[in-house]
């Protein structure tokens, strides 16, 4: 038996594969899109070198993967009732972390979060209803908890239907969290709902640039129109990663969701910004709070600019809401779970995350599946006889 895990191919997919793949032992059903089987393993080699040399990761995917080709938003993923009724009969737990990020665009966010968690949900249903679904897990966000203020925001006060919702993206993610509960009320399900997630407390790479991209332009302004007390929520990877797969995979999780964030301990602008000018060699920015709506206004004129500018401040935009709500999501339950373990302080990995994107131009420097024959020396270690 698996788990069907679908977004192994995106970043925090990627870390969910990794954790499943060197903690447990179980097999994996991967949903993939892809027109053929080695489509399907050069898209997950491009998501997980960031945690494996090929050798290592042509292992697990020789031993302990089965890939779908199919499409989250497709009726049944796209695949053949054969295919299907294996996917069903093989399945014994689901992690569904796949979403579309596009806080955008309403209609990416219904047809890929709405329609593909339903899929996804209709999947657990069939499973729970022939053998026995052990855990259904689904990845949500914080942000379904609505317009915020200066909060401290518990898990069971998030879910509040009076309040507006910032983006499409965290409107979806309200009403997925819905589906499961109203959908599979006798399956063990657990909700998670990482804050920010940035980087790998543990290394400079990452493959996720989007968030760092914004930050990145707030930290080249030499006066931030942000106030310097605020407090912004911001959770590594690989907390969030291990978080995710220790739980799952428990008998029996102490509650039913779960802020991934790094909650009343959240640093401050000014504690960020302090560490990063003294780790970079940087003057320390002014802050100015009383210029954040003409600043706004600013990025609003630069987004719509086809430039490197342009897209900073067109991901600013976007993120904006979120850098300025002053709310924290309390960490309690999930520090508790993992025996006291606190995510890393996004200071202490902040320098050398930026360092890297800039460096490499906010693009990772993948590697290409190997050819053929280097693909033999890898594995074996060496040209042979």
């Amino acid at each position: 038996m698996a788990i069907f895990l679908t977004g192994s191919t995106g970043y925090l997919g990627s870390y969910l594969a990794m954790g499943l793949f060197t903690g447990h032992r179980d097999s994996l059903n991967l949903l993939v899109r892809a027109k053929s089987d080695q489509e399907a393993r050069e898209r997950l080699w491009q998501s997980l070198q960031l945690h494996f040399e090929f050798p290592e990761f042509r292992d697990y995917l020789a031993t302990r993967v089965r890939f779908f080709r199919g499409d989250l938003t497709s009726e049944r993923f796209g695949l053949s009732d054969d295919e299907y009724h294996v996917l069903v009969d093989t399945t014994d737990s689901i992690l569904h972390c796949a979403a579309s990020l596009n806080r955008k665009s309403e209609k990416q966010c219904l047809n890929v979060n709405l329609r593909g968690s339903l899929e996804v949900i209709q999947l657990a249903r069939r499973v729970q209803n022939r053998n026995g679904l052990r855990r259904y897990s689904h990845v949500s966000t914080v942000a379904v908890a609505g317009t915020r203020q200066d909060e401290v925001v518990r898990e069971d006060e998030s879910i509040d239907w009076a309040r507006s919702d910032y983006d499409p993206y965290a409107r979806t993610k309200k009403f997925c969290e819905h589906m499961v509960h109203q959908l599979l009320p006798d399956v063990p399900r657990t909700i998670f709902r990482p804050a920010i997630v940035l980087g790998d407390s543990r290394k400079p790479e990452t493959t996720q640039f989007d968030m760092v991209q914004a930050f990145s332009v707030l930290a080249s302004l030499p006066l931030l129109p942000l106030r310097p007390d605020d407090r912004i929520d911001i959770v590594p990877a690989d907390y969030v990663g291990k978080a995710i797969v220790a739980i799952h995979q428990k008998e029996a999780a102490a509650h039913n969701t779960y802020h991934l964030s790094s909650g009343t301990a959240s640093q401050t602008y000014r504690e960020l910004t302090d560490a990063l000018a003294k780790d970079g060699g940087w003057r320390k920015p002014v802050y100015v709070s009383s210029l954040g709506s003409p600043f706004s206004g600013t990025v609003n004129w630069l987004a719509r600019k086809k430039s490197n500018l342009g897209r900073g401040a067109s991901l600013l935009k976007v993120f904006w809401p979120y850098l300025t709500w002053n709310t924290v999501f309390d960490n309690s339950r999930v520090v508790a779970e993992l025996g006291g373990e606190a995510p890393e302080k996004f200071s202490s990995y902040a320098y050398p995350l930026l360092r890297f994107s800039r460096t490499n131009k906010f693009r990772y420097p993948a590697k290409p599946w190997p050819a053929e024959g280097a693909a033999a020396k890898s594995a074996t270690g060496s040209a042979g006889a």
